[in-house]
Order: C-alpha cells, then structure tokens, then sequence
C-alpha cells in the first residue's frame, strides 16, 4: 500500500499510454445546490393561479357558510354572511347542531374520512406521510361540511377548511403535471397560504402561516411562489369588495413600560390558557374514542352540547368574527368577556374533540381575545395608574392564544397587525406573544396543530436551522494522508499486507491509480478479500471505474449526498485543474465527527472573553 498524497508532474498525461486512459464521467461529480433557477419561475406562475382559485374558493365557501346559516336559522335562501345569534327558535336551537353533526358524519363516513378536524393538522400530514397528495375529493368535500358544520351553528372558523380547499387545488396540480414531492409541497403550501389570506385579508401571515407550520423551511425556491399565492388571494379578496381590515378599530396609544409590563404577563397567562385548551381538546376526542358508539355519530352528539350552550348564550354559536370586533371596541362588560370565553372554550372543545369539520383559528381568536380583554379589566381596577387599554389588551390575547396553542408566533403577530392595521399595537403584541410562546414550550410537547399528527407516529419539525454540514468544507475534515493501491498490485501482495495490519489496511475503500499517479477509480476492500478471486489478479481489474469523487471546496452536506445517492462510504478528494490528481478523501465517519463540533457548541459551556 502506498501512503501519502500522490503528486503527478503536467506532462503525465501524455506519457501514459492513451489507449489505456480512463477518465471520470462528469455525472459522478458533485452537483452544486442552486436555490434559485428557472424552475421557480414556473412554479410561481402556478401559485399565481392556485392562488386566485383558492381566494374564489374562499369566497365561494363563505357565501356558502351564509347560506346555511340562512336556511337553518331564518328559513331564507340568502347568502349574505350573518350571525346565527340572533335567532328566534328557542329550544329548536338544540336541534340544529344535531343535525349539522349527522349530516357531517355522514359525509365522513362514505365520503372521505379526511375531512374531520379542522384541517391544518391533516395537511400537515399529507406533506409529511403523503409526500404532499391530498385527494381531489377531500378538497370538495371539507368545505361542503364546513359550510353545513358551521352553518348549523358551530363554534368554529372558516379558515381551516380553505386552508384545506387552497391545499388541496396546490397539491391537485402538483400531482396533475410532473413534479417532485418538494414542489408539490411549495404548491400545496402555496394554496394554504392563499386560503389564509383570502379569509382574513393577511397576505403577510398567510405567507408565514405556510412557512412555520407546512414548508418547515425558509428558502427562495419556496417563498416567493407562496408570497405570490398569498398577494393574489388578497388583491382577490379586495376586488370582491370585503371589509379591510378585517376587525377595525380606533387608533391605539403608545403604550408605558407599565402598561407594557403588564400585556406581556396577560400574554403569559393566555399561553398558559392554550395548554390548558390544547390538553381539553385531545382529552375530550380520547373520550369519545372510548365510547361504544361508531365515531360517525359524534359529532351529532358534539352537536347537542353546541346547541345547549348555544340555548344559554347564541354568541357562542358561529365563528364569531362580530365577537371579535365588540371585544377590540371595549363595549363588552367583564361578566360579558368571561361568559363569552368560558362558554366558547367548551361548545369549541367538544365539538372539535367530537371530530367535526371546522377550523379552530376563528375561536382560538375570539376566547383569546375574551379572556385578554378581561384580564386587562380586572389589572385596570387593580392599578388604573399602569394605563392598560383593554383593546390592546384584547389584542395581545387574540395573538397570545394562537401562538401558544400553535406555536406560529410570527404569525400570530403579524396576523393581529394585519388584521387591524394598527402599529402602535406590535411592541405590546410582541412582548405578549413572545410570552406564551414561552409558557407554551415550556409546558407542551406537541401543539393543537401536530399532537395528532404525531399520535399517528409522524416526526413534525420543530426547529427551523441551517444545516450545519452545509457550513463547512470538505477540506475542513478531509484527510491529506491517503492510503492507495497501484493498478499493477496482485491481490496477493494486497491481501498479505491487510494481514500485516498496514497503517489504513482497515479501510473499506482504496483509491487506485496507474503508474503516473493519476487515479483511475476506486476498490473496495470486499472484492479485494473475494475469496472467489484469484490471487493472481491485478488491482487494476477489480477496479470501479468512473467513481464518484469529490472537490475540497464542496460542502460536506453535498459529499454527503453524494455518497448517498452513489452507494459509498468513501470519496477522493480530486483537485479542481487535474481532476485525476487525489489530494485527499473523505469518510463517512469524518462527516459523523463534523458534527462533533455542533454538539460542542449547542451544549459545552464556557467562560470566557477575549479583549
């Protein structure tokens, strides 16, 4: 065995024998990562049009949602979005949920299972289980039961289902043309974020909606088709003449440190009311799964319970956008806020836990920002001096709630802003946010969003970090001292020195090169040990041509893809102007210790500073 890196004057080429010259094919080098090409372009031109179809989705199902809300309410064919509290039926109130649920279960049963829950967590599963297919059926079916669910008087929202529609028409066309499991999830999460903004007029969040909870991850290639979805949506919504904002309100005050102080801790204790909303709702489904009753009928049975609290407050009833907008106008009473959140909480938690369709993000909003709005008024007679405004405080509640129970803080955020367009609000809703986040993480494993996905035993990203292997260099952890084999060896003369134990005799690969020193390919200590070759054998005949290789300056996540998609433990190392000249290799086990190095600084601590 020959050690030591193998040099090779210029001239070496031509003193080799052409008719013996091997060469590598171009394939077998490393391709370099390019995150933005002309393939983006075109997928950006197709989210420009899932996203005007899933802002006409969003407005189709809404007109829909008024129409049953209509029909079952008020015995009228109209389709005008209106509140199902002012109705006149009494007890028949209790009726019409049960209804609702049968006709729900109905559809789940012999339609599509798919379309129980409020619709994030199933996408979330499609993208990470169904590499991002969600049938055709699903994406007309939710919204048909959504509109039904919460016409009929649910406490539910209307942005999971588009959510799920705008889905669904991204994934349709992602599976309708050829393309990559990656690119059907940047359509897919294309048609989410649309549904999202054509809901609430939110293109921001709509975007960053899709970036913390479908894409999990932050990349050109992904964002700019999703952003372009999302600003169609919007401009669409705006186009059919629908109110912006959507919960106006007066101008806001600058807040004081006091005041500050104070929303950030009403964001802590709402974080800590999303824990407690998270853990009911799982713990209300786990329930029904126990009952010896077939899960169609559940959601009837979640229907009555809807109906009775209905009975006791219509408020509750719906999705509750004018609850929303009383809350930031500071025109309902303490008694009123708590009654409001407190009843909502349980028509919501049974429902959804009864496997309804519906979206939750609508009474997420209302209870946080019921159960803000009242502790700013309980803080405001305990110390009128700190100067708390209960609309900001309903606001940082609203935010609150759904970044605990979601843990999409950025877009908790910039959803409350969007949807009120009122700046002074975004120190006080990013201190109050940030603190539920923190209560949140602190207390709960999984979230409303990904605890049912990760019941089916699907891994959900959490941590949005670069790669850390794509920050450093092959020649960061390459070795210069490399052990290679003459083409002319006989396998006896090999095998008699791997007996002897020679310094990388253990290795499971060697470069092999002609008498030049140029490399020719690589062999593999398995076939050099193949008791069914003779020991007469040249080296130079078991060897691998055309062998994958790898440059110094490659990142060490492209060597290790490569090695992946090439079956090999082992690369050269080749240099850039004589791509047959070894400077060095690269192992599998020197990736692994690269990473020795990230768990040093994610978890040694030290002391230190250096003037």
């Amino acid at each position: 065995m020959e050690q030591g890196t193998p040099l090779s004057p210029p001239a070496a080429e031509n003193i080799a024998d052409k008719s013996q010259e091997r060469t590598l094919e171009p394939e077998h080098f490393p391709s370099r990562r390019r995150t933005f090409d002309m393939r983006v372009v075109v997928l950006t031109l197709l989210a420009a049009a899932i996203g005007l179809a899933a802002g006409g989705a969003a407005v189709v199902l809404l007109k829909l949602i008024g129409l049953m809300t209509n029909l079952f309410f008020y015995g009228r064919l109209s389709t005008s979005f209106v509140s199902p509290a002012a109705n006149q039926l009494g007890l028949l109130v209790l009726v019409v949920p049960v209804i609702g649920g049968v006709v729900v279960g109905l559809i789940a049963r012999y339609g599509s299972e798919a379309i129980r829950g409020h619709g994030i967590p199933e996408v979330m599963l499609s993208i990470l289980r169904n590499q991002s297919r969600i049938p055709p059926r699903v994406g007309v079916l939710k919204p048909i039961s959504t509109a039904i669910a919460i016409g009929t008087g649910c406490p539910f929202g209307a942005e999971g289902p588009i959510i799920v529609t705008g889905g669904a028409i991204g994934s349709f066309v992602g599976q309708f043309l050829s393309t990559t499991a990656e690119e059907r999830k940047i359509l897919l999460s294309a048609g989410a974020a649309a549904g999202m903004s054509a809901t609430f007029g939110s293109p921001v969040s709509g975007v960053l909606l899709a970036v913390e909870l479908l894409l999990f991850e932050f990349r050109p290639r992904s964002l700019i088709p999703v952003a372009v979805a999302s600003a169609m949506a919007a401009a669409l919504r705006k186009v059919s003449g629908a109110a912006w904002p959507m919960f106006p309100m007066h101008q806001l005050q600058t807040s004081g440190m006091a005041a500050l102080a104070s929303y950030t801790l009403i964001g802590a204790i709402v974080g800590l009311a999303s824990v407690g909303a998270t853990r009911a709702v799982y713990a209300v489904e786990d329930t029904f799964a126990k009952m010896p009753i077939h899960w169609m009928w559940w959601p009837a049975m979640g229907g009555l319970v809807v109906g009775i609290v209905g009975y006791i407050l219509p408020e509750t009833m719906g999705v509750g956008y004018v609850n929303i907008v009383r809350i930031f106008s500071g025109s309902l009473t303490e008694k009123a806020l708590i009654m409001l959140c407190m009843l909502k909480f349980v028509s919501w938690a049974v429902a959804l836990g009864s496997g309804t369709s519906a979206g939750t993000l609508a009474p997420l909003f209302v209870m946080g920002g019921a159960l803000g709005a009242a502790l700013g008024g309980g803080a405001n007679l305990l110390f009128p001096q700190f100067g708390i405004d209960l609309r900001i405080a309903g606001i940082v509640g609203m935010a609150a709630m759904f970044a605990g129970a979601s843990r999409a803080l950025l877009t908790s955020i910039v959803f409350a802003f969007e949807t009120t367009l009122q700046p002074l609000g975004l120190l006080p809703l990013l201190s109050g946010s940030s603190a539920a986040y923190m209560v949140s993480s602190l207390l709960m494993r999984t979230t409303l969003m990904t605890e049912k996905v990760v019941r089916k035993g699907v891994f959900v990203p959490s941590e949005y970090t670069a790669d850390f292997l794509a920050q450093m260099l092959v020649r960061d952890v390459a070795s210069r001292e490399v052990v290679s084999l003459g083409e002319h060896l006989t396998l006896a003369e090999v095998r008699s020195r791997i007996a002897e134990g020679r310094p990388g005799s253990n290795y499971q690969g060697f470069p092999v090169l002609n008498d030049s020193g140029q490399l020719i390919g690589v062999v593999t200590r398995r076939d050099l040990l193949d008791p069914a070759r003779m020991p007469t054998e040249l080296v130079g005949e078991l060897t691998i041509k055309n062998h994958a290789v790898i440059f110094e300056d490659n990142t060490l996540s492209e060597a290790n893809e490569l090695m992946v998609s090439e079956g090999v433990g082992r690369l050269p190392v080749v240099d850039h102007d004589n791509q047959r000249k070894v400077i060095g290799i690269i192992s599998r086990r020197d990736i692994m210790s690269a990473n020795h190095r990230r768990i040093e600084q994610e978890y040694e601590r030290q002391r230190g500073i250096r003037w």
